[in-house]
């Protein structure tokens, strides 16, 4: 866990699956002078400690939202938390705000899905459940294969590309054992149910070329969340906040103070 700077609001950062804290690095310096940013791995990402990881605890979402309650209660916050969360994350963070909606003053949620299956008419995740299945047994088989295929399906850009060399870095850094099991809570998860409980207002950013959560996704979650706002940024690729920080950062102070977006 890592915290910078003493005053201001807190911005409260989630990775996504496969990743770590250094992801927000693009994102952070914006917002330096105007907020207290905490930064964490999830345990059995990035440079937690492996030893603590159960795997009965992270085989769901729910076990990631505790995640995030528990840093909030080491930092003893109780209140005024604007959650940042990309991907997977961001269902993470809509889970801890209903366990302890008071700690939350708002979420921004990146590149979010609730369910990646696809469950029609209703529901277009983008994927069929052999998808997934193909995946999670590619990695079985061949982890440093499956993580060279994967990163540059979300990263947007050609293999040899510097996004995807960095994603691929991470997901092979991660421990295989770890990886698999975020890997089936993060494709299998169905937060479906979960949208209507959610009382703090989201804003969704939405990537227009998205292979991993196409743009029904975001279009389904504005129209289940209570109080949301929907942004679709022109990004190709999962992961705005990397590829285009500029765009993420300029719509982040536009919604949590659109004085700061003339900053």
């Amino acid at each position: 866990m890592h915290v910078q700077g003493n005053d201001g609001p807190v911005l409260l950062y989630a990775h996504g699956f496969g990743c770590n804290q250094a992801m927000w690095d693009r994102i952070t310096p914006a917002f330096a002078a105007t907020h207290r940013q905490v930064l964490f791995d999830y345990v059995g990402s990035g440079k937690s400690d492996l030893a603590s990881f159960d795997a009965k605890r992270y085989s769901s979402v729910q076990g990631y939202a505790q995640d995030v309650l528990d840093v909030c209660d080491a930092l003893d916050l109780r209140c005024g938390v604007t959650f940042v969360g990309h991907s997977v994350s961001a269902s993470v963070g809509l889970l801890a705000s209903i366990a302890r909606p008071e700690l939350f003053e708002r979420l921004v949620l990146i590149g979010p899905t609730p369910c990646f299956l696809n469950h029609p008419p209703d529901y277009l995740g983008g994927f069929e459940r052999e998808d997934l299945l193909d995946l999670l047994s590619l990695m079985d088989q061949n982890y440093i294969g499956w993580a060279n295929y994967l990163a540059p399906v979300i990263s947007g850009e050609v293999e040899t590309g510097a996004l995807s060399r960095e994603l691929s870095d991470s997901f092979c850094s991660t421990d295989p054992f770890v990886a698999r099991i975020f890997a089936q809570t993060t494709f299998f998860a169905d937060n479906r149910a979960d949208l209507p409980k959610i009382s703090r207002p989201c804003l969704i950013l939405q990537h227009r070329d998205d292979a991993l959560a196409p743009l029904a996704v975001g279009e389904y979650l504005h129209s289940h969340l209570q109080s949301s706002t929907l942004k679709i940024l022109d990004v190709t690729g999962h992961c705005g906040h990397m590829s285009h920080p500029s765009l993420v950062v300029e719509a982040m102070r536009e919604y949590l103070d659109p004085q700061l977006s003339q900053a």
